[in-house]
């Protein structure tokens, strides 16, 4: 088993290389330039919004220009990323509860509270047996039931694996939301509350955004990232390295820090998929929860209950 530290880019390095090659040039950027200057700390002082949608003071000076996002037409939006083919290993004996990658996810793709895609249940296989946390996403399937049963091919999968949803096309007959026996679906009952700069975009695929009544959403492994090289946001957001995400034409997924070859921590760790039986083949596979890392009663609901007796001592 190769385990190496990584930066959260080095799993698609071989596709940012090649862009990097088309882009040389003599003359530096503006962006490298910039970061090869020595900063100096302003003392002015700008908030920002974090991936876990809370609110953090950064000096001024230290902010970077961010080139422009390149317009993926809806075209190459559902053809996808060609020779990939994307994959999710998610560790259950490392996970906590704490809900980062759930508030990662809805922030990024700006969803109402208690609208999760990404899901996290208690679970326990018997009586004798430890309960253990289990987050629940989209699985991506090669054999996508959603899909068949779509009667306007807004639900479509691309060559890349990754199932996706065009909301310009769904007609809110909820046939996929039947047809998934992962329940990874949720409906928009209502207008989303969404800023006037993302209610005015247009709907892409890639980043699910900005979602419409009367339409279906879910995971989308967030496909505007993996086309930068980068890890989706659950990926990225979580402290304990729950998620492993990458390529299985590469044989390689990583959290971040820790690189693995994909068929090896597979085969080494037990992996195994929710539902195999059912012949959907799903894209996403599950360590077993064995040496687990933290007892199941830490998480997000011990830490409110420990915050609402804190409330009340000080009153």
């Amino acid at each position: 088993m190769n385990n190496q530290n990584t930066s959260r880019r080095d799993f698609l390095l071989t596709g940012l290389m090649a862009g990097l090659a088309a882009g040389c040039s003599d003359k530096k950027d503006p962006f490298t330039a910039a970061a090869e200057q020595e900063t100096v700390a302003s003392g002015e002082k700008v908030k920002l919004l974090s991936v876990d949608g809370e609110v953090v003071e950064v000096d001024k000076a230290f902010l970077k220009p961010v080139p422009e996002t390149q317009h993926i037409f809806n075209k190459e939006a559902r053809r996808g990323i060609p020779g990939k083919k994307f994959v999710m290993v998610i560790d259950l004996s490392r996970c906590k509860n704490l809900k980062k990658c759930q508030q990662a996810c809805n922030h990024m793709h700006h969803l109402p509270s208690g609208f999760n895609w990404l899901k996290i249940y208690p679970m326990q296989e018997a009586s004798h047996t430890a309960p253990y946390w289990q987050p629940t996403l989209c699985m991506h399937c090669d054999n996508p039931p959603c899909v068949k049963v779509c009667p306007v091919d807004a639900t479509f999968k691309r060559e890349d694996g990754l199932v996706l949803i065009d909301n310009d096309r769904c007609i809110g007959c909820r046939f996929c939301m039947a047809a998934c026996p992962y329940n990874s679906r949720v409906f928009n009952w209502g207008d989303p509350e969404l800023p006037a700069d993302i209610a005015a975009q247009k709907y892409s695929p890639e980043t699910s955004v900005p979602q419409k009544k009367g339409t279906v959403g879910k995971c989308d492994f967030c496909p505007d990232m993996t086309r930068r090289g980068m890890l989706p946001h659950c990926v990225s957001a979580c402290p304990n390295g729950v998620y492993f995400f990458g390529d299985m034409n590469e044989d390689t997924v990583t959290n971040g820090s820790e690189t693995f070859r994909f068929s090896d921590l597979i085969r080494d760790k037990a992996g195994y998929r929710l539902m195999d039986d059912l012949g959907t083949k799903p894209s996403v596979y599950y360590l077993p929860p064995v040496n687990r890392n933290f007892p199941f009663e830490e998480g997000v609901k011990m830490e409110e209950e420990m915050q609402a007796e804190k409330n009340k001592s000080s009153k």
